[in-house]
């Protein structure tokens, strides 16, 4: 039998391909708990005093962000409140709703769920019957993101906690610059500030998917482990599955793509960093560099379908 190679004593979880390092359960928890703290004081992403705002959709990373704030960060230190957002997927977002508001309670934090269909009229299973050039990510996320802020505004809360993993991170810098986003780009980080948007951290971006899995697993946390059935024809989910198969043969793969990045990301901030006016969306108010925000002309769109 293999025995971890830091405590010499317990069986094996985990032997990572990228180090050849071995871990028992106990000290794989500890390491993962050590990296994502180590990435908070390393990027500065918590103050004390902070209220910060969890996006708890009841997926593992979602529960494993809350989970090491909750576990590491003292209610005197900082206030955690949560949000789950429902998007309206059948036979899918049930389950991760009722995940994520018992582990609130369960923690008693301060917990509510706000649905697609009481916010703007519609379901995304609706809007995907209602669309035909646009993928459901398009919708979701842009739809996800106005309710997280405003959220975050109506609790006062001055930082957003997301459950966005190395995966994720990576994905996201390799989808924005194959399509030539690059002021998309530019908004990728471990915080991401704004004037107008209620800043959002990002915990765990040093932390591939796979072991994030795994710590869920370990701690025994209650997680929601099905997979959103639009995101099978997304472009991400075909990106995913290049840098999944690039892993296989180069471990480090993801890693040295974030690191690469981190070194540029300044230079690509600071070439955008006036390029936005914001103004006020005419129909919801909120932030937006026209006169229509993007949740608002989705709609207009939607609606005259």
């Amino acid at each position: 039998m293999e025995v971890c190679s830091k405590c010499g004593n317990h069986k094996v979880i985990i032997k990572r391909k990228q180090s050849g390092q071995a871990l028992c359960e106990n000290c794989f928890i500890e390491n993962i708990q050590k990296k994502v703290i180590k990435t908070i004081k390393k990027e500065k992403l918590i103050d004390k005093g902070d209220k910060i705002l969890v996006a708890l959709s009841g997926g593992k990373d979602s529960v494993a962000v809350l989970d090491i704030l909750h576990t590491f960060y003292e209610k005197k230190v900082i206030d955690i409140s949560t949000v789950t957002i429902d998007e309206g997927i059948s036979k899918y977002r049930d389950e991760g709703v009722k995940i994520a508001t018992d582990y609130a309670k369960e923690l008693g934090i301060e917990h509510e769920v706000i649905s697609f269909k009481d916010s703007f009229g519609l379901t995304l299973d609706k809007i995907m019957k209602k669309s035909n050039h646009r993928g459901s990510c398009s919708y979701c996320g842009v739809f996800r993101r106005w309710i997280i802020n405003k959220s975050a505004k109506k609790l006062h809360a001055n930082k957003i906690a997301t459950g966005h993993n190395l995966d994720d991170e990576t994905q996201a810098i390799l989808m924005n610059y194959l399509e030539g986003n690059i002021h998309n780009l530019s908004k990728i980080g471990p915080k991401i500030e704004s004037k107008v948007f209620v800043p959002k951290i990002k915990p765990l971006r040093e932390v591939p998917e796979y072991e994030i899995g795994l710590y869920g697993i370990a701690k025994n946390l209650n997680i929601h482990r099905a997979a959103c059935p639009y995101a099978k024809t997304s472009f991400r989910m075909e990106i995913s599955q290049i840098m999944k198969k690039l892993s296989e043969n180069h471990p480090t793969i993801m890693y040295s793509t974030l690191k690469g990045f981190d070194k540029i990301k300044t230079a690509i901030k600071n070439q955008y960093r006036n390029s936005n006016n914001f103004s006020r969306c005419k129909v919801c108010g909120e932030p937006s560099s026209s006169s229509l925000c993007q949740v608002c002309s989705f709609l207009k769109e939607l609606n005259n379908k």
